[in-house]
């Protein structure tokens, strides 16, 4: 296949690039800082780069401004900017080609569902967040920023193309740089400990059945609209700082309080709704449509990732 990647720069973008490539797909990233002024774009005008969308197996937007920074207005309308501008760019991209792709798979996060302890989410009963009253006020932008993504998809003028919109969980990789990465090099130095009591969900992706759900996506036609990617088991994160502190070797961990959290978030420049925000989410799409998880249990994947991390072993390298 021919796949057009935006956004692929990034983390997953390198391991989703990586593993495309390796099983012989052709991939041509559209980024910033490519030199090549066909795969040249700033992330919202119109330009050469549209052309490669004309005839492509399938286009992937993975475009967005980091949402691992301090949640400030500045970096809060970023978010939003660059993710609307870069999805309705790519959309008036599939709009003008005589040969449209036949699938669009668009980023979006999980996040979008609200703040919550019970029953788990699917595409079908989840709850979209922004109401929430137990939870500070500014996490609903994060919800509004997710919504104004899909909304940007949706509106899209491309009748010819399958959309998709994967909600993505934390994905876990040991690439450096991403929340393995810092949560593994946390738990190391014996700050693993449940944060602020954990009793608040993770849901979560590995690498391969992020990169192995994409292709699943492509290939599966009945996958349209809003496709959850995350593993049908999300944990605590009193369970999940557990099994990684346990599999570090750091049998010495504290509890990190909610207030040494936020001190915490200002030195790694980072937001304490990514730490405290519960996520239950499932995938029901993807079991429905018969994707099937290899990485699917934390207690299972936690010990050989963060041997991957030790070694630098990273997916497809």
């Amino acid at each position: 296949m021919r796949i057009v990647l935006f956004g692929g720069t990034g983390q997953l973008g390198g391991f989703l690039t990586r593993w495309l490539r390796r099983e012989g797909h052709t991939v041509q990233i559209v980024g910033r800082s490519q030199t090549d002024p066909l795969l040249r774009w700033d992330g919202r005008s119109d330009g050469p780069w549209m052309n490669l969308v004309d005839g492509a197996d399938a286009v992937i937007n993975l475009a967005g401004r980091t949402v691992n920074c301090r949640y400030n207005w500045r970096n809060l309308n970023e978010m939003m900017q660059s993710r609307v501008d870069s999805c309705e760019a790519v959309g008036r991209a599939i709009e003008r080609a005589k040969a449209p792709p036949p699938v669009w798979i668009q980023a979006s996060t999980a996040t979008i569902y609200a703040h919550h302890f019970g029953e788990a989410f699917d595409e079908k009963n989840g709850v979209i967040g922004g109401k929430e009253q137990e939870v500070p006020d500014y996490w609903a932008y994060s919800v509004a920023i997710a919504r104004a993504w899909e909304f940007a998809l949706y509106a899209a003028n491309t009748p010819q193309t399958r959309k998709v919109a994967i909600r993505t969980g934390f994905t876990m990789s040991p690439d450096k740089g991403g929340v393995f990465d810092m949560l593994a090099g946390l738990a190391k130095v014996g700050l693993g400990g449940p944060l602020a009591g954990g009793k608040q969900y993770i849901s979560w992706i590995g690498d391969e059945d992020f990169v192995r759900a994409i292709l699943h996506c492509i290939e599966e036609d009945r996958l349209e609209g809003p496709v959850n990617f995350t593993t049908p088991h999300p944990v605590t994160n009193r369970d999940f700082m557990g099994e990684l502190a346990k599999a570090t070797g750091q049998r010495l961990t504290f509890p990190i309080a909610k207030w040494m959290a936020w001190l915490g978030c200002i030195f790694l420049r980072t937001d304490i709704e990514l730490m405290l925000k519960s996520r239950r989410v499932v995938p029901g799409k993807l079991l429905e449509t018969g994707f099937v998880f290899t990485q699917a249990r934390w207690e299972r994947v936690c010990g050989p990732m963060v041997e991957r991390w030790k070694t630098g072993k990273v997916l497809a390298a």
